[in-house]
């Protein structure tokens, strides 16, 4: 279930570069203007019956359109965050490049987070990965992830781990993505591994390499290439 309440989004990092969703060879191209979209009340929008239309349980992709911590947005993420707490049996899920801005518009009640938000901050390289990660774990936060995509280099997060409940992984997809290399996820794994964190390999990319060879995948496979691998640490978790 998706929810999204804004949308527009501008580059920010080199993980931004050939973003799939506004990067130069996608159909949104150019939309940096960010805006309000007609779902923004969707969590607490209700049937003629009066029942939500979202319903209790699921789990709630949010503003992967655009970024939720967007300086945009500053006004209107209070009306979310509104709505969030008012669907407490909702699994919000929240994936932000933006983590530098976590404590703008913050609700007065979030005391060391909302139960029912789980945040994940977006790395690409060690450079992002220093540079985002202690202020992700300086930040009280009840429900956090590390999403390492699109992986473009090596990454070493072992010193960020601790507090982490998750790693997710993924390489670039798009006619220009670069190259995602299978030793990268396996070193981050092997990570995860160490500290007793879940993993997921969520998708290889457009352009993977493995065993020494760089090869194409097409974008509706990705995933599945990614899960033959084997390599999912889950341990009954839900995936997002």
């Amino acid at each position: 279930m998706n929810w999204e309440p804004w949308t527009g989004c501008y580059k920010i990092s080199d993980g931004c570069t050939y973003c799939y969703f506004y990067g130069p060879f996608s159909k949104r191209f150019g939309q940096n203007n960010v805006y309000k979209t007609n779902e923004f009340d969707k969590p607490i929008a209700k049937t003629t019956k009066g029942i939500y239309k979202i319903q209790s349980g699921k789990i709630v992709a949010t503003c992967f359109a655009s970024d939720f911590f967007i300086a945009e947005a500053d006004e209107w993420r209070k009306e979310a965050w509104e709505m969030i707490k008012k669907r407490p049996e909702l699994d919000f899920l929240i994936i932000t490049k933006r983590i530098d801005r976590f404590n703008i518009s913050l609700p007065n009640d979030w005391g060391d987070g909302y139960d029912n938000v789980n945040i994940g901050c977006t790395i690409e390289n060690q450079e992002s990965a220093d540079y985002r990660l202690p202020l992700f774990l300086s930040y009280p936060i009840k429900r956090r992830f590390i999403a390492a995509s699109p992986l473009l280099g090596a990454i070493d997060i072992s010193a960020y781990l601790d507090g982490i409940e998750h790693v997710t992984v993924g390489g670039e997809t798009g006619r220009e993505a670069r190259v995602c290399n299978y030793d990268w996820v396996l070193d981050i794994r092997e990570q995860c591994v160490k500290a007793g964190k879940t993993f997921w390999f969520k998708n290889t990319g457009s352009f993977f390499k493995y065993d020494g060879t760089v090869q194409k995948i097409n974008p509706f496979k990705q995933s599945c290439v990614a899960k033959e691998f084997g390599i999912n640490i889950l341990n009954g978790k839900k995936l997002f």
